[in-house]
């Protein structure tokens, strides 16, 4: 009996260990050997996009995966399950709705533990002039005082907009370089863009 009931506890705390597993973001390390000193922080969003219909993985998470490949930085998605399923049209009405007032929707999980890194490249499609509201709101809980970040957009005609300055207002203790922005339409036949602009940065 009483190793019975040491099975079922053991079973109990694997159970409980996956689950809460599932529900937390973590950061994601790149294949590389050495420890790595950047991470790209990033929001994606697939599904019904402009231009270029319905996509399995979105745009930005392309040119994401590129720097994890090109430059072996590590990943931090920010996730939110808020646009699933959503067509184009009423997705864009609501990113308006959000920015006018300001909204701040949560996001999946745990914002990441930023401390060993050097550099933080910050990606993301632009809506309405700057990056989703949902971005803003991990901006609110992290720090990045000291750091280099490096914007980079996804867009179909707004190229950085207000991105740029909208981090350093965010991190006005941080350095913040000058942006990249690519047509969402490229990034999927336009790999060669994301490396030039990496190697001109040192990576």
């Amino acid at each position: 009996m009483k190793l019975k009931s040491i099975f079922i506890a053991a079973v109990g705390l694997f159970l409980a260990t996956g689950c809460n597993s599932q529900n937390k973001q973590e950061v994601q390390p790149s294949n590389s050997k050495t420890m790595s000193k950047s991470i790209v922080i990033f929001f994606s969003h697939a599904g019904d996009n402009y231009s270029v219909g319905n996509i399995e993985v979105g745009n930005t998470k392309i040119v994401a995966d590129y720097i994890r490949e090109i430059a072996g930085s590590d990943q931090f998605e920010i996730v939110t399950h808020k646009y699933d399923g959503m067509a184009y049209t009423p997705l864009i009405k609501l990113a308006q709705e959000e920015a006018d007032n300001g909204e701040l929707p949560p996001y999946e999980g745990d914002a990441p533990d930023l401390s060993q890194y050097d550099t933080v490249f910050i990606g993301g499609p632009v809506w309405w002039g700057t990056y989703p509201q949902v971005m803003f709101t991990l901006f609110r809980d992290i720090n990045l005082d000291g750091k280099t970040v490096i914007p980079f957009t996804t867009h179909e005609g707004s190229g950085l907009a207000n991105c740029v300055s909208d981090v350093k207002k965010s991190f006005p203790k941080a350095n913040v370089t000058k942006g990249f922005a690519i047509y969402g339409h490229e990034v999927r036949s336009n790999r060669s863009k994301v490396e030039k602009w990496l190697q001109s940065l040192g990576f």
